[in-house]
């Protein structure tokens, strides 16, 4: 096929059980998952699980994508996995009683991160990248991800008041850097 074709074409022509569809959304997306994943979790483990859970997801429930009229495959890619490591990280808070795992830590700006900048505006970027990390991380969660403040919580393994807290400090931050 000389054509690429888009994920989401791949995701219409999977819930019709196209097995060589299913391998080229899983060849093109994996990598940029896994990449996501590692930024939030530092568990290989847990992420090797979110990873099948997803895909076993997408195999399963391309069809309720391709009904869809809105919204890119990816992102409703994104959304599986996402709710995928809430659901993994509440499974090993309840079974082992214990925290979730940290964070991977950051030693560089994630490529989403600097694409986000660079395509909202200079005076918008310059902003986001003088919050702190803890306060982009619970806003890119929350705004970005779409997560809920609970789910952030979860995710981050902070309680859901100082989710809230530093969700309401990233935003008063950025309207005083706007204004």
């Amino acid at each position: 096929m000389d054509v690429r074709e888009d994920e989401g074409e791949l995701l219409r022509r999977i819930a019709r059980g196209d097995g060589a569809a299913f391998d080229e959304l899983y060849r093109r997306t994996s990598p940029w998952l896994l990449f996501r994943l590692r930024r939030r979790c530092a568990d290989d483990d847990l992420i090797a699980d979110v990873i099948q859970e997803t895909y076993l997801a997408v195999w399963r429930a391309a069809d309720s994508y391709a009904g869809m009229s809105a919204g890119s495959a990816v992102g409703w890619l994104w959304s599986i996995a996402a709710r995928r490591l809430v659901d993994g990280f509440r499974r090993r808070a309840r079974d082992s009683q214990a925290v979730p795992l940290p964070l991977a830590l950051e030693d560089s700006p994630a490529a989403e991160d600097v694409v986000l900048a660079g395509a909202i505006g200079d005076d918008m970027g310059d902003a986001l990248r003088r919050l702190a990390p803890e306060l982009r991380q619970v806003l890119h969660a929350l705004v970005l991800d779409g997560l809920s403040v609970r789910e952030t919580a979860l995710m981050l393994g902070l309680p859901e008041g100082t989710v809230k807290t530093r969700a309401r400090r990233a935003r008063l931050a950025l309207r005083e850097a706007l204004s």
